[in-house]
């Protein structure tokens, strides 16, 4: 039986197909993007529109642009280890490993705080719903890649004792 850390050979040519492929480059790129995107509207514009704010909206403001980094974080470090399997810098088994899987996911898919969306500013607005896009992208990548390619590995029951009554019946 393969424990977390055991990865199947085919399961590392899947992963490591994915990080070769057009996919990957299209979102690392998008990803990278938007995180330089993100941190010069948070420096610059972002600052300056939140200081505009009423306080209640100025704290959302606040818990909206943490939430927004931290998927941000998850993301990016994802991808960079995606990269690295691609480039030989990492096996595929240590991709598998929990430390390097997204996490936060409390935080990154959470419930915006109040006030109203409305009284956010709209480059912030854009930057959460273009960063939620790209997490669940990425978290239905991981999940295929590395939860349900898991839970595939695990065999059957009803087949394992077909297989087995099969061996024993001498097959058919």
């Amino acid at each position: 039986m393969n424990n977390a850390n055991t990865v199947l050979p085919w399961r590392a040519g899947v992963i490591q197909d994915f990080a070769r492929s057009e996919l990957f480059e299209r979102t690392f790129q998008e990803g990278m993007d938007l995180v330089e995107e993100t941190a010069g509207y948070l420096d610059g514009p972002g600052r300056q529109e939140s200081k505009l704010l009423s306080r209640n909206a100025a704290l959302a403001y606040a818990s909206e642009s943490m939430r927004l980094t931290t998927r941000l974080m998850q993301v990016a470090s994802w991808l960079l280890v995606q990269r690295a399997v691609r480039e030989g810098d990492m096996a595929p088994d240590a991709a598998c490993e929990d430390r390097y899987r997204l996490s936060a996911e409390e935080v990154c898919r959470g419930v915006p705080e109040e006030p109203a969306e409305d009284d956010l500013p709209a480059g912030l607005l854009m930057l959460l719903d273009r960063s939620e896009r790209l997490y669940e992208r990425v978290r239905h990548l991981d999940r295929r890649m590395y939860v349900e390619a898991t839970v595939d590995e695990t065999p059957h029951p009803v087949l394992s004792q077909f297989d087995r009554l099969k061996s024993a019946l001498g097959g058919f």
